[in-house]
């Protein structure tokens, strides 16, 4: 009898510790359960806070580009319109995993879109700075000359006749240099007079919407060390002004930016003199961009 008392004691005190150890570990995984909860929940809230301040600079962004338009941009200030909406959204959502991937994917998309939409905001704030910059340049450019005929000096004040008719075609990116011409039709540049066989001229039409699209030329003008005018050296006359130029660039123009390259061969000698070489473009009698280059 007593033995069996021993024995129902032992199984007791083995039961009552298995339970007490279930009870830790229950409370244990209980803690654990909680403590990692809180750190989902604080990690959630930080990435949470962390897609609130891309939206708001993202926002920033688009008042600074709507900003500096002195005609307000529709699609600029729709766009920032639905990140604002965003940003009201995501401020009252509930803190999860499924919410706060739902609003990073909508912000990956409206990334993409203000980088397409500042990009062509940044394209037609450089097209409408492209007269001003080049008219600026050519400008600083014509002053430094000191040998032009007479003839010429006349031509060079229409530049101030440019910027009050803004509906022509402009140039930009005016580049004047030698070329080696082989018989295969390969073209190499070269700054040796002696070795030129032609002089090549290349610019850039600058789009300009008010231009009605179709064909179009340009008058070209080079002009050599000597104040000799290369090339064809024809006269054209429009109104009260003459213009002696040295090539007619024609070319189709369909409101686009657009490259123009020209050969000018010489006429009084077989070489080319050594010295600065000017060249100019013509629109008709307004002279729209000049350049300068040298040959040793």
């Amino acid at each position: 009898m007593h033995m069996g008392n021993i024995k129902d004691n032992t199984g007791l005190k083995v039961a009552l510790g298995i339970a007490l150890v279930l009870f830790l570990a229950t409370g244990f995984y209980t803690m654990n359960l909680y403590k990692e909860s809180n750190n989902t929940k604080k990690e959630l809230t930080a990435e949470k806070e962390l897609v609130m301040k891309d939206l708001n600079a993202m926002a920033k962004q688009y008042d600074e580009a709507i900003g500096e338009n002195e005609i307000t941009n529709k699609d600029l200030i729709a766009a920032r319109d639905r990140i604002q909406g965003l940003i009201d959204s995501l401020r009252i959502s509930e803190t999860n995993v499924k919410s706060l991937w739902r609003y990073k994917a909508r912000y990956k998309r409206l990334q993409k879109e203000m980088d397409v939409l500042l990009a062509q905001n940044d394209s037609l704030k450089i097209e409408n700075s492209y007269l001003a910059t080049s008219l600026d340049s050519t400008r600083i450019r014509l002053e430094e000359r000191t040998m032009f005929t007479d003839s010429l000096l006349v031509q060079n004040t229409a530049l101030a006749e440019v910027v009050e008719n803004a509906s022509i075609l402009n140039t930009v990116d005016l580049k004047g240099f030698g070329v080696i011409e082989r018989t295969s039709g390969k073209l190499i540049p070269t700054e040796r007079a002696r070795r030129a066989d032609k002089i090549r001229v290349c610019f850039t039409v600058a789009k300009n919407t008010l231009v009605q699209s179709g064909d179009q030329e340009l008058y070209l003008q080079v002009i050599d060390p000597k104040n000799n005018i290369l090339g064809t050296n024809e006269q054209v006359t429009f109104d009260d002004k003459t213009l002696n130029y040295s090539v007619i660039s024609k070319f189709n123009y369909e409101n686009n930016n657009l490259n123009v390259c020209e050969f000018v061969t010489s006429k009084f000698e077989s070489e080319f003199k050594s010295g600065r070489y000017i060249v100019n473009v013509f629109n008709k009698k307004h002279l729209v961009s000049s350049s300068e280059f040298y040959l040793k």
